[in-house]
């Protein structure tokens, strides 16, 4: 099999949520041996800010000397960044040999595995062959029937916080999404909050008492922002004085303080992690599409934010680095998010907006997007590609002198 006969196949299965359960993914690791048994996980699962604690761990655990997997979704560029072991992706080759692998065994199942189920079972057998000490796995969608919920005692139940996103398939409050997320706890396995909502941390401190599991919660109080500009993020944070920090965006910070408290209680297991190894990690992690700047002249800085939380905490982050300034958009959404909000939140901070129809089939039509943006006071524009609008917006940026963000979907990186 070759690496693009691999992803053909991986693709061609109905990537769905209308098949709920661990069943088919259970059965499918159960044939290939149970390789997740013979791995430490840390459990991710979290609305927003997940990937990026799951990058900073990885980070500071590959400082600290341990051979660390990482597997995350969605990728940004190629398909192989999904899972990683020490900051690199599977190889075209491996891929194809684990997935010619799997195969067979999936084609006889009677109730096929959807494609997640799949990937989370090769990333799985990938882990195990290269003996890796700890893996960062974080969850697709959800948390109690994500595939990545078969794992069964992980060292650390990490849930980044809670907030209204994929409500067709989650639910459609916080309380109900954070049942949701809250399924990855498992009896007696430590479980850490990161987030702020308290109708969220009731769920899911209650059930963490329900299953046994030690309760724990990140101190933001102890934060504090020592600097923050477009050349990286200084900060200080419990016992941890003036970190820096490569990542920028107002919002990282308080997901480092997770990934510190994190390295706190892992600690106390037995994963010995230095402070040498806690200042590398942090200043050194890459992680693309997080408010990530893509060019100087002109300024592109790129955020994967794609729902209303994540778009407040970007618009955020603009207001601090340039103050009263306002700038250009590069944007599409998908309607199923609350783009009223979104585009309500984008009015603050941008004067004129470049709109794309995003490449899916949940995407909210860039003339409709447009003419919304357009009633809230931004100048927008619908282009019919991601390449049109990138081109207008950035040769309008640099004609004009203005910062342009790309906002909406980590989907368009690629094409940028």
């Amino acid at each position: 099999m070759t690496y693009e006969e691999a992803l053909a196949y991986i693709h061609s299965v109905n990537w769905t949520f209308c098949k709920p359960g661990l069943e088919r993914v259970t059965a499918l690791c159960e044939a290939l041996g149970n390789p997740q048994d013979d791995l430490r996980f840390i459990h991710v699962a979290g609305t927003n800010g997940k990937g990026s604690f799951c990058a900073m761990t990885a980070s500071v655990l590959q400082a600290a000397g341990y051979r660390t997997g990482l597997f995350t979704s969605p990728y940004i560029k190629v398909f192989n960044e999904r899972m990683m072991v020490d900051g690199q992706p599977i190889s075209d080759e491996e891929l194809a040999e684990l997935t010619a692998f799997v195969r067979p065994i999936a084609d006889q199942m009677t109730d096929k595995p959807t494609e997640f189920e799949l990937i989370t079972a090769i990333a799985f057998l990938y882990f195990k062959r290269h003996h890796c000490d700890l893996v960062v796995l974080e969850t697709g969608m959800g948390g109690r029937l994500d595939a990545t919920n078969l794992i069964q005692r992980p060292l650390l139940s990490v849930i980044t916080g809670i907030a209204l996103d994929h409500t067709a398939f989650l639910g459609d409050t916080i309380a109900q999404i954070a049942a949701e997320k809250a399924g990855i706890i498992k009896p007696g396995c430590p479980v850490l909050w990161g987030g702020e909502d308290a109708g969220a941390e009731a769920v899911i401190a209650a059930t963490a008492q329900e299953k046994q599991a030690p309760y724990h919660r990140v101190d933001r109080t102890s934060l504090r922002v020592v600097s923050a500009d477009l050349e990286g993020t200084r900060f200080s944070y419990g016992g941890y004085d003036r970190l820096s920090l490569s990542l920028l965006g107002l919002y990282q910070p308080f997901n480092a303080a997770t990934v510190l408290t994190a390295v706190s209680l892992l600690n106390e297991q037995g994963v010995s992690i230095a402070t040498g190894a806690v200042r590398k990690g942090l200043s050194s992690v890459y992680w693309p599409g997080r408010f990530e700047v893509l060019s100087r002249q002109p300024l592109v800085i790129f955020d994967g934010a794609h729902n209303a939380e994540g778009i407040a905490a970007a618009v955020e982050s603009i207001r601090h680095y340039f103050a009263d300034e306002k700038v250009y958009v590069l944007t599409g959404v998908l309607q199923d998010k609350d783009y009223r909000a979104i585009a309500n939140c984008l009015a603050q901070v941008a004067s004129r907006a470049f709109v794309l129809t995003p490449d899916n089939p949940r995407a909210l039509a860039g003339e409709d997007y447009a003419a919304l943006l357009n009633s809230v006071g931004v100048d927008a524009e619908a282009y019919g590609s991601v390449a049109q609008a990138y081109a207008a917006a950035r040769s309008a940026a640099e004609a004009d002198g203005k910062p342009l963000f790309c906002l909406g979907s980590l989907y368009t990186y690629a094409s940028l």
